[in-house]
């Protein structure tokens, strides 16, 4: 079973950025889809919101 959570390291590696801005990557899709800060990204969310294909990224992490 692979993670279904994402956090901004794993951003960093998928897109080549850099942590910081990987970082503010991952607050960006935590205000979109309005969560706490106690609560995860998920991998569907991320996806959705980089517009990538959750296959090609699921390899990745």
């Amino acid at each position: 079973m692979s993670r279904i959570c994402i956090y901004p390291k794993d951003i960093a590696r998928i897109t080549g950025k850099s942590y910081r801005q990987s970082l503010r990557i991952h607050h960006a899709i935590k205000k979109v889809n309005k969560k706490q800060p106690h609560q995860v990204v998920t991998l569907e969310e991320l996806c959705a919101y980089l517009g990538l294909e959750k296959e090609a990224v699921s390899g990745m992490i």
